[in-house]
């Protein structure tokens, strides 16, 4: 992590805790980043709007050479196209599998897979497309892609564009466009390069596309998974007045959430299809006041450096450059805070590494910064660096305590139970390796206390 002391960005703002928000700088010099992923280890993966992905590692150093450069191939002609989005198979540490979400020198969206053909490059010989969207305009063709807890791969996208959704595309069944896509790729069907899952709600309707699992999105450029309970977060940019967040605990989708008949919880036309629907509103939506006009989406903080964000969902607006939150205050009711203006550059994307820490980056400024908190304290800083890999592990696990060994007491592994499954307390070196041969497949904590009594806790999948 580089830390410039003398620039960096501090802002406090109203948490009942009384924290202060800290923005690291965490690297520059890319170029339109807008997306950030990790593979489930301490590298992060950010993609430029321009074909490329770059790799960066946990000090924030990116590599010599690009992880894949399809340039080539992508259409960064202006208004909202390029290289957008990607996402890792659950099983990339062994398929070695990942998808993206690009614009193509037609200006049409692909959504393809490649594969890696060494630890920090992948084969841009390997393309297989799955899917082939035509877009009628250059904005809305924006979209993210995760995969769920359930190992589908979900693929946003935006209505395609022109002022108002002038196509009706958003609510049309028959079209992709201004959905939430949920596919199979570990299967084939019907001459694809994936399956339908049984379950997606339209599965087998002659009117509407099986691809589908909700619609009556304007521009999802981006959403996410909460990482502990899989809720989905998605957060659609309005038309010109208001922002929204929707948010789906459990559900067996086929939700409306209401474009372009309603911008939020606002009615935006009132042609005669509207006056029949039922949708889902928005869980947050917020006004184009004080500079705001979009918004870029976030996670939910589920890290274990900064304990008084647990649970918050962080967001950001795109023309304001302000970072805000949404705190839970009765189930389902959310409040949001916005916090004072950061220097970001346009924010773009956020991030989360394997542990859950949050990450925001800026397209103009082409920086990426960390979302921190002043509350932690020495002893937790230096917890936070120390190194543990792989993971998943199989046989063994190593640590890179960096200059902490001599301070560290033990490190435990737990089950999810609380049975302490092994226990170490020798440190003389750097670098420790514990093996880990005699545990059994599934996920564990990883407790590591200093002298002082100061602990970090990871969590950890054995396979």
């Amino acid at each position: 992590m580089k830390t410039i002391a003398s620039i960096l960005f501090c802002f406090t703002f109203g948490f009942s805790f009384s924290q202060s928000i800290v923005l690291e700088t965490f690297t520059t010099n890319l170029s339109n980043p807008v997306n950030i992923k990790h593979a489930g280890d301490d590298r992060l993966f950010v993609v430029e709007r321009s074909g490329r992905i770059q790799i960066l590692n946990s000090e924030g150093i990116i590599n010599s050479s690009a992880f894949l450069d399809i340039d080539d191939r992508v259409s960064n002609s202006g208004g909202e196209r390029g290289l957008l989005a990607m996402a890792f198979h659950p099983d990339y540490a062994s398929n070695g599998f990942f998808y993206v979400n690009y614009i193509d020198n037609s200006q049409n969206t692909v959504i393809s897979r490649f594969t890696r053909s060494t630890f920090d490059t992948a084969a841009t010989s390997s393309e297989v497309i799955l899917l082939q969207i035509t877009q009628p305009f250059s904005n809305h063709n924006g979209g993210d892609l995760h995969f769920g807890n359930d190992g589908y791969l979900y693929i946003s996208l935006g209505d395609g564009g022109g002022s108002g959704d002038p196509g009706n595309r958003a609510q049309d069944l028959n079209l992709l466009l201004g959905k939430m896509l949920r596919i199979d790729v570990d299967n084939t069907e019907n001459g694809n390069n994936y399956a339908i899952p049984p379950n997606n709600p339209f599965e087998g309707n002659d009117d509407a596309l099986d691809e589908i699992w909700a619609y009556g999105l304007r521009n999802p450029f981006k959403f996410s998974f909460d990482k502990d309970n899989g809720a989905l977060w998605i957060a659609d940019v309005g038309q010109g007045q208001i922002e929204e967040i929707d948010r789906v605990t459990s559900t067996t989708g086929g939700e409306n959430y209401g474009w372009k008949c309603f911008e939020g919880t606002s009615v935006y036309s009132t042609a005669n299809d509207c006056t029949v629907i039922t949708h889902t509103e928005p869980v947050v939506e917020y006004s184009h006041t004080n500079g705001r006009c979009s918004i870029t989406g976030g996670y939910v903080y589920r890290g274990l450096q900064y304990p008084a964000l647990e649970g918050l969902y962080f967001f950001a607006d795109f023309c304001s450059n302000e970072i805000g939150y949404a705190t839970e205050t009765a189930q389902d009711n959310f409040d949001i805070t916005f916090v004072d203006t950061f220097p970001l550059g346009g924010a773009s994307a956020f991030g989360q590494d394997q542990n859950g820490e949050l990450y925001v980056a800026g397209v103009i400024s082409g920086t990426i910064f960390k979302i921190t908190a002043t509350s932690l304290s020495l002893d937790n800083n230096a917890l936070s660096q120390i190194r543990m890999f792989p993971n998943p592990a199989q046989d063994q696990l190593h640590f890179d305590f960096k200059e902490a060994n001599s301070t560290i007491h033990s490190i435990e592994i737990y089950s999810l139970n609380g049975t302490l499954v092994l226990s170490s307390k020798s440190f003389e070196n750097r670098l420790k390796t514990i093996s880990t041969k005699t545990v059994s497949s599934g996920l564990y904590l990883v407790e590591i206390t200093n002298i002082n009594g100061a602990k970090t806790i990871r969590k950890l999948m054995i396979q």
